[in-house]
């Protein structure tokens, strides 16, 4: 436990150094990390871990070696410019609880640039709130695994347990980055994800399973459309049945421990699809890019049978996809759904932690989307805790952080770490 002095030494440290971190998360928001382009970014990670004294190591991602782990997604784009990086902090005395920080490099793209008010590379602090694509998910969360680590340091104080600093892509599309990082050895005792959740602790997050579906049809001049088939039609038929699948799930939903208080919290998101080659010719193809989410206590594995059954049965029994045949095939996550456990001795750190630093009792969140705690969380029993600042507009136009909360996290964090790993005067 941590002395009152020393408690306020820290929060000190962390105001002190907020320019700092205020700029060096800019920094990170002007280097585009779309998918398959980290590696910049990760540079700039890397040194920062260089210049912290930490073992640096950095890896590209192998799709080989991840495809024999159960929780990894389909790798369908080059990893050769994907790596991730880990700062390992090793202790001069042994004698607190080890963990793990981590956060993910990877953006989604922009969409349209017009939408957004100034570049979205162009990072922007405006009311107090700092913009950009990334600056909420998750480059500021990112910035503050370094920083609350720095305040600790910085208030004359050395962490006595081992600390791991993950910087990882792939977040955003399979959860691969954090996948190859606990595949490399990297464990703890307890993970903490910086990840924007409105300042509160994530207490369930679902799955999600990433897939695309292929249809091919008949080409045929369009004055004489009866004697083709057409892919696109045949598509939104398929789509339209996988809505009735959503629809059941969603009545599933009513019935979960963590979900049923959460309207619609299981979406069928189609975000890709293209078909056809000239507006006079009826499409002979047609293929489509959905994103599902799966609550947590489904298999993956069972709720990716349920989608290719749908598909199939689409394909024998709707009548506007006869003799398509239509194909389904992994396309990126393939991830459970995760859940937290109350009462561990992580998570009542960490709201001590939030109560000293904020005053305030850490509320908890329900969330459907996908976070890389479940990585932990499932394959080593680890308490794996998301927890991060307010953050508005994610994956869509202006995204912004709010700097008053990403103080309060970070001193949040550094108070935690302090009190999970243990201190000794340096």
């Amino acid at each position: 436990m941590i002395t009152t002095e020393q408690r306020q030494s820290i929060l000190d440290a962390v105001d002190t150094a907020f320019d700092e971190q205020v700029a060096f998360t800019s920094r990170l928001i002007a280097e585009p990390s779309l998918r398959g382009c980290e590696s910049a970014a990760q540079e700039i990670m890397y040194q920062a871990m260089v210049e912290r004294g930490l073992k640096a190591d950095r890896w590209t991602l192998d799709p080989e070696s991840l495809a024999t782990h159960p929780g990894a997604g389909a790798v369908v784009v080059d990893y050769s410019q994907t790596p991730a990086v880990v700062g390992s902090y090793s202790p001069r005395t042994t004698g607190g609880r080890s963990l793990i920080l981590n956060g993910h490099v990877d953006v989604v793209p922009v969409g349209r640039q017009e939408l957004w008010s100034r570049s979205p590379w162009e990072p922007a602090i405006i009311d107090g709130w700092l913009h950009g694509r990334g600056a909420g998910d998750m480059k500021a969360g990112l910035a503050a695994n370094l920083f609350a680590f720095d305040a600790v340091r910085n208030a004359g104080l050395l962490p006595t347990a081992s600390i791991y600093i993950q910087s990882v892509p792939e977040e955003e599309s399979t959860g691969n980055g954090t996948l190859a990082a606990l595949q490399r050895g990297y464990t703890a005792d307890a993970v903490l994800i910086s990840e924007p959740t409105e300042g509160k602790l994530v207490r369930s997050h679902v799955g999600v399973i990433w897939f695309s579906v292929r249809l091919t049809g008949r080409a045929a001049h369009a004055f004489e459309m009866a004697a083709g088939s057409n892919a696109v039609d045949a598509a939104y038929a398929v789509i339209t049945d996988l809505r009735e699948l959503e629809s059941e799930w969603n009545e599933r939903a009513k019935d979960h421990e963590h979900f049923s208080e959460t309207e619609h919290p299981v979406n069928f998101n189609v975000g890709l699809i293209e078909g056809g080659d000239w507006a006079s010719s009826v499409p002979d193809w047609c293929e489509f890019t959905m994103r599902v989410a799966v609550l947590p206590g489904t298999s993956v594995e069972d709720a990716w049978a349920e989608i290719n059954d749908t598909v199939q049965r689409s394909g024998r029994e709707n009548p506007a996809v006869a003799g398509m045949e239509p194909t389904v095939t992994k396309s990126g996550f393939f991830a459970d759904g995760y859940v937290l456990e109350e009462g561990s001795d992580a998570e009542n750190g960490l709201s001590a932690a939030h109560a000293q630093a904020t005053g305030k009792e850490l509320e908890t969140l329900i969330v459907p989307g996908y976070i890389d705690s479940r990585v932990y969380g499932l394959y080593t029993g680890t308490p794996s805790m998301v927890f991060g600042p307010v953050a508005e507009k994610l994956h869509g136009s202006d995204e912004r952080v709010s700097l008053d909360s990403l103080r309060e996290v970070t001193k949040t964090m550094a108070l935690f770490i302090a009190d999970w790993c243990g201190v000794e005067e340096a």
